[in-house]
């Protein structure tokens, strides 16, 4: 479990970034409760998505990798995420649903591709 708390704390902390700008550029509050509110959904997606992604991968699990574990994580946090919104009467319009599939996909997925070309990068380490 320790070495995928750093990989599932980046995504977290991406998740509660896409949350906090979204409020903040419709001029939104960032008071607790409503930064709850616009958050907690996409968390359900996101968690639900690092289940799926350990479920199917268990024994070639690495949270770092694009594929799977990066896109499975963007579309659950996505898709769940809207699901959960428009359930609890928040607003799915179409051009949030393509602003939201757009930062998410470059969140959980960009830093993973950037670290996976960091480590094609380095040199194989000598023992």
């Amino acid at each position: 479990m320790k070495k995928y708390l750093p990989a599932a704390v980046v995504d977290i902390l991406f998740v509660l970034i896409f949350a906090a700008l979204g409020r903040r550029s419709h001029e939104e509050a960032l008071d607790v409760a409503g930064f709850a509110t616009t958050a907690w959904p996409f968390l359900a997606g996101l968690a639900a998505g690092w289940l799926v992604t350990v479920g199917l991968y268990r024994d070639k699990f690495d949270p770092r990798l694009v594929v799977p574990t990066g896109v499975i994580a963007w579309l659950s946090t996505l898709v769940l995420g809207m699901v959960l919104r428009a359930a609890s009467g928040q607003g799915t319009a179409f051009s949030f649903m393509l602003v939201a599939a757009t930062f998410l996909a470059l969140f959980l997925i960009g830093w993973r591709a950037i670290a996976q070309a960091v480590r094609k990068r380095r040199p194989a380490r000598q023992t």
